[in-house]
Formats: structure tokens, C-alpha cells, sequence
């Protein structure tokens, strides 16, 4: 089992050559399922992948939006689906594949709000402004398809925008728009944390609007400088 152990680590420290430290980090926790199975369904007589470490990772702080590339963006919106894609990921905080699977009737139009099937099949609440209110109602009443999906393709047939699809609409707007910023879905994440913050909101609240299981996984934003820091040195120095 010994002779296994170094394969493994051997061939880790191949991979760790060409991949980033988190992609690293992720190929050794498959490895772990991979041989955690096999120990669990007796093809194996001990689990090698127990000696295995994942990498310790550098906390880097999260890339947001500023208030003028948003600006930017929504001027440079030339559909509705467009504007109200953008709307929703700007003060929803989505995961992109939690955007991807949201259908119409996730959404509460009188409280503003939608229900978000996260990770672990673990649902939360989210809320949306009236502005995201009024152009995902001017979204849907344009269209005439009878699919499901809260957002949708402009092909026929009509059928649910997915991921690669949500990414390359983002970069579209973001090049018509001249934005210097790499814009992607999971910035608006960032963003909207950030907003949170800004504005004075608790940790623990941020974490679970984000669907954050670790404290320590939104604990990063505290990091970030911005206004909300601002005031807090004007306050106590």
C-alpha cells in the first residue's frame, strides 16, 4: 500500500506543475471520493488517499464591480433579457449555475423575492429590487414561449440559457461597453457582497444570503476596504 501512496503523490506532484493550487486542491478531494469508494465497497483493504494533503491557499480578495462599470454595463444594454439578466445577478448575489436552474415561478413578484436551489440541494431566499422587479417583468411579457425557465435562449426553440451561454452574453455587453474589468457571473457575486458590506450589513447576514456553509468562506469580504471601512476609521480614530 506504501508503493500506492507514492503513485499518488508522484503523480499529484505532476499535476502541481501545471495547475493552480485551488485546481490542485480540487483534483486531490476527487481523488480522496474516488478512493474513499473504493475502500467503502471493499476493493481495496486500506485507504491510501487518507496520507494526501490539500495545499494551503493564499485568502485572495475578491475582484468586484465598480459603481461606473455598472453604470456602464446597463447603458449598454440593448435587449431586455440583457438588462434583466444583469439586474438579477447585481443585487441577487446567484451562483451562475443557480441562475441557470431558476424557473418563472421561483419568484414571489409581491415580496420580491426568489427561491434559490443552492449547493447540497440546500434552498434560501434571496430578495431583488423594484428596478430588477420591473425589467424581469418587462422581459418576461415580451416573450412567447411557454418554457419554464426565468431566463431563456433567443434561438428556436426556446429552451433554457445555460451557463456557457449566461458567460458569453456578460462578455458581449462587457466589450459593447467598453469595460476595462473582466466581467463574469461570479463578480456580481463579489459585487454584491460588497454592496452588503458597504452598507453596514452583519457577516452572518451576507452569509446567508450568499448560502455560504462556513463563516470563514464569507469572512474573505472582510478584507475588502471600500466606504463601509471608511467610516468605521472616522468613527474610532
Amino acid at each position: 500500500m506504501s508503493i500506492l501512496v507514492t503513485m499518488l503523490k508522484e503523480y499529484l506532484a505532476k499535476q502541481a506543475d501545471r495547475l493552480k493550487l485551488s485546481s490542485l486542491g480540487h483534483r486531490i478531494r476527487f481523488v480522496r471520493s474516488l478512493f474513499r469508494y473504493a475502500y467503502e465497497e471493499t476493493y481495496l483493504n486500506s485507504n491510501p488517499s487518507l496520507k494526501l494533503r490539500e495545499p494551503k491557499l493564499d485568502k485572495r480578495i475578491p475582484k468586484f464591480l465598480i459603481e461606473e462599470d455598472v453604470i456602464h454595463l446597463k447603458i449598454s444594454c440593448q435587449s431586455l433579457r440583457e438588462r434583466a439578466l444583469l439586474e438579477f445577478l447585481y443585487c441577487t448575489g446567484y451562483r451562475v449555475g443557480e441562475v441557470e436552474k431558476i424557473n418563472i415561478e421561483d419568484l414571489n413578484w409581491e415580496n420580491r423575492s426568489a427561491i434559490v436551489n443552492g449547493r447540497g440541494s440546500k434552498q434560501r431566499e434571496v430578495y431583488f429590487t423594484t428596478e430588477c422587479k420591473v425589467w424581469l417583468k418587462k422581459y418576461l411579457d415580451c416573450r412567447a414561449d411557454s418554457c419554464k425557465a426565468l431566463f431563456v435562449t433567443d434561438t428556436h426553440p426556446t429552451k433554457r440559457m445555460a451557463i456557457p451561454t449566461i458567460r458569453w452574453s456578460l462578455k458581449r455587453l462587457a466589450d459593447r461597453g467598453e469595460i476595462e474589468a473582466n466581467v463574469y457571473p461570479h463578480r456580481f457575486r463579489h459585487t454584491y457582497a460588497c454592496q452588503l458590506l458597504d452598507n453596514g450589513a452583519p457577516l452572518d447576514f451576507i452569509q446567508g444570503m450568499l448560502g455560504h456553509e462556513k463563516a470563514s468562506t464569507t469572512q474573505i469580504y472582510a478584507q475588502l476596504g471600500g466606504e463601509r471601512r471608511r467610516e468605521l476609521y472616522r468613527q474610532f480614530f
